[in-house]
């Protein structure tokens, strides 16, 4: 298999109108990143998942700008294959849809 890259990954990511990972799926996802740390002003390094109270105030857009900062993180972190190999196993039904949110 070739090797995993961020743009690689992205296209798996937005294969058949998925948008973000489900919310305790994306949850797991930044838990799994490195390095995270909240900022003197009270948000967090990289910014935290639009769930729970932010996801009926954000789109289907922004969710997924915020899931592609996470994958980002992952990537600068020397984190992507882990972020990958997390990913690809998640069945289809652990996915967010364009047309579902």
């Amino acid at each position: 298999m070739p090797k995993e890259t961020l743009d690689t990954l992205w296209d798996y990511c937005t294969m058949k109108k998925r948008v973000i990972p489900c919310p305790m799926a994306w949850k797991e996802l930044y838990e799994m990143l490195k390095d995270k740390r909240q900022k003197t002003s009270g948000g967090w390094e990289p910014p935290l998942p639009l769930i729970l109270g932010a996801w009926h105030y954000s789109t289907p857009i922004e969710k997924q700008l915020r899931f592609k900062e996470h994958l980002h993180w992952a990537d600068n972190k020397g984190q992507l294959n882990e972020v990958c190999a997390f990913l690809r196993s998640l069945p289809e039904e652990k996915w967010c849809h364009f047309g579902e949110l």
